[in-house]
Parts: structure tokens; sequence; C-alpha cells
């Protein structure tokens, strides 16, 4: 990839493609930080806000309404897993390739050579996590600056002063990017409900980017994720977290391909 590639211009120039209920924006990686980087360059006064779903999500969406909510207002929608790209092209709603949160964040990064600073934000993680991935940001991205981090206690979200909190620390920082690690659906939901408030131009809802950012966590061997089964390398990780969650999605997400394959066409 180029790093002084044009942003994408104007935005959406293809129409989303409509699977299991929600819209996904159709764009490759290169896409995807085109974008990215034209949003942080406009002096917007309205903060975007990208969701990237997984099998996971297209369950959940189907009865959460929070998470539908954050979905029907994200400014980019892009597919994050294997299995949802090829139920697209299954369902002849093509999308390019697979763009997961935690690729993206770095090749954003890795977009900073030559266009100036990117100042960032890390909120979410377990204390002390964030602080080791600014570390290891600094260290890889020259270009990139951590401004703030703060990994917020549990149940923060119901309690309206830690909310005002979070907003001024960001306020204070002024990111360009803020990357939210604090699992779905409660990253988005939160997001989604304060998107008025937030003081960057960009907020990435990134699940567990931070945690790799920092080490914490290891990702699956590139040949896992070429395959399609980085889940699986993550269920291995955290079997009592993850293999119930994963048994569900399996149940219902061959259902949702096949009940939108039989759908009625409109027409």
């Amino acid at each position: 990839m180029s790093l002084c590639e044009p942003p994408v211009s104007p935005f959406r120039p293809i129409p989303r493609r409509r699977l299991f209920g929600f819209e996904i924006d159709p764009l490759s990686m290169k896409q995807a930080v085109a974008q990215l980087r034209s949003w942080v360059a406009e002096d917007s006064v309205r903060c975007r806000f990208v969701v990237t779903p997984n099998v996971d999500h297209a369950v959940l969406l189907q009865e959460h309404e929070g998470l539908q909510g954050a979905y029907r207002d994200a400014d980019l929608v892009l597919a994050d897993g294997h299995p949802l790209v090829w139920a697209s092209r299954l369902l002849r709603q093509k999308l390019p390739e697979r763009v997961p949160g935690s690729d993206l964040v770095p090749r954003l990064f890795d977009s900073t050579n030559g266009l100036g600073p990117l100042k960032v934000y890390l909120l979410g993680a377990a204390p002390g996590v964030a602080e080791r991935a600014a570390s290891n940001i600094q260290k890889l991205w020259p270009g990139v600056k951590v401004v703030g981090c703060y990994s917020p206690p549990l149940g923060f979200e119901k309690l309206p002063e830690e909310n005002e909190q979070i907003l001024w620390r960001i306020a204070d920082c002024r990111p360009d990017v803020l990357v939210v690690g604090l699992g779905a659906p409660k990253q988005e939901c939160w997001v989604h409900a304060h998107r008025d408030q937030i003081a960057a131009k960009v907020a990435l809802c990134v699940g567990a980017t931070i945690d790799f950012l920092a080490n914490e966590r290891r990702r699956a061997p590139r040949w896992m994720q070429h395959c399609g089964l980085e889940w699986l390398h993550r269920m291995l990780s955290e079997p009592r977290r993850l293999v119930k969650r994963y048994a569900k999605d399996a149940w219902v997400f061959p259902q949702l391909v096949l009940r939108q394959m039989f759908a009625p066409r409109a027409g």
C-alpha cells in the first residue's frame, strides 16, 4: 500500500450491502484507511464512528435494539470476519474483503508516514494495558502520538458522573482518533449514545485491539487468519468465556444465511 494514496471521495461511492438485517460498506482495507485519513484531515465538529461486525455481532443484532441503533447511525460499517465475506458472496451481496479492526488500526498508523502526526486516545482494556499499548505504539509508529489512555471501571456506562469524566478526559486531549476497546455491544452502544459529545474526529469500535497492541493477547498465526480460523484460536485461548458464545453463533448464523437466501425478493 502506498502511504500517500488519496482518500476515497466522495464517501461511500458504492451502495452498502444489506446482510442479516443491517448494512455493510463494501470497502477494501486500503479504501477504509483512505476514508479515515480523509475524515482526520477535515475540520469537522462531529465525531464519526466506525463499527466492525463479525458473526457474533450479526447474531446479537437480531435482538439487541441498542446495537441495532448504533449500526443504523454508524458512519462506516466494515466486515470483520471471513464468514461474513463468504456469506456475502453466497447471497450476491459481495464484500471485497475482510477489514478487521485489529488490522485496521495498525494500517491506519502505517499511513501516518509523511502525512503529519496522528493524535490517538486509547479507551478500554484492563488497567495498565492501554499504557503498555501506548508505549509500543510510540516505538513502532513515530508519526502517532498517544495523547491519553483510560480504563473505565466495570459498569461505568450506568454512571453519569463517570461518563462525564471520560468525555472530559477525551475533550482535554482533542485526539484525531479515539480507539475504543470495551467489547461488544458495550463499545458500540456507548459511542452511539455519546457521539455528539465525543471530542474526536473519528471513534473506532475495535474490541480487543488495545490488548493486541499491548501484547496482552496474542493474535492467531497468519495462516489461521487467512483460513478463517482466528475464531478457533481465540476460543482455545479463552474457552470459559467464548465456547458458549461461539456455539450459539455456530447454530444461529447459518440460519441467518438460509433465511436471507430464501427470503422473497422485492419486485
